[in-house]
């Protein structure tokens, strides 16, 4: 198959299994916690980097900023061999008792968003594959972590969720919101591949916190430090799958 157009990519470039965060600054902190790693490409946002940890290959590949660019990752990680898809990246807590730092994994994630629905419809679930999820509990619990675990929201518009938004999100029971995790789930249920996500809180919606609230970084210092807390959970589930 020839190199994908937006990753640069093609097959034997990459391994079954990838770590997706969207930042790819992440890509850099996930790869400083692997035993070896090496760039494989990189354009636009994506950067993509091979790496191993215990023992295990993996690809990282950051996918930018929403659903859109999300998909274009997944589907050209798709189309050159990565079968699993682990999204380790940051969240807005949706409930009142949810402090920064807190990381959750999702079971769930409703479509607020454009691009699952240009795949299907939205009465289709966006799910993550069984094994992925259990895997990113599991390693959380093997390592005395704790997390939240339960159904989140997949929003295009960071900068127009009102209050009757989040109010009704908060009614539903839904954790938190983020941006890419609808479209991972879809795509990779459609595929017949596996897919899942773990988020550390950055903010808290209900209590009118967002990232960059505190401050001139973008993530307040506890959600820093949780992060890469996430980043082990996420590696160690690799070993897993």
């Amino acid at each position: 198959m020839a190199k994908q157009p937006h990753l640069l990519v093609e097959e034997g470039d990459v391994h079954e299994i990838a770590i997706i965060p969207g930042d790819p600054g992440r890509v850099d902190r996930i790869a400083d916690l692997c035993d070896d790693s090496e760039v494989a490409a990189q354009n636009r946002e994506y950067k993509v980097v091979n790496a191993s940890y215990e023992g295990v290959d993996l690809t990282i590949c950051s996918t930018g900023i929403g659903c859109p660019s999300a998909a274009i990752a997944v589907e050209e990680l798709a189309r050159v061999g990565v079968d699993t898809f682990l999204r380790c990246g940051t969240c807005g807590a949706l409930q009142a008792d949810m402090e920064v730092g807190d990381m959750v994994v999702a079971t769930g994630a409703a479509k607020e968003e454009g691009t699952s629905k240009r795949y299907e419809s939205v009465e289709y679930p966006a799910v993550p594959d069984y094994d992925a999820l259990t895997e990113l509990v599991s390693a959380a619990e093997a390592n005395d972590e704790e997390i939240h675990v339960g159904p989140i929201v997949s929003d295009d518009a960071f900068y127009n969720e009102s209050d009757e938004y989040v109010d009704d999100w908060n009614d539903a029971n839904l954790l938190a919101i983020e941006m890419e995790a609808a479209t991972v789930f879809s795509l990779a249920r459609r595929k017949g591949l596996r897919a899942g996500a773990i988020c550390t809180v950055d903010g808290n919606l209900v209590a009118g916190t967002q990232k960059g609230a505190d401050g001139d970084d973008e993530l307040p210092e506890k959600a820093k430090d949780n992060v890469e807390r996430a980043i082990r959970i996420t590696l160690n589930a690799v070993t897993a799958l």
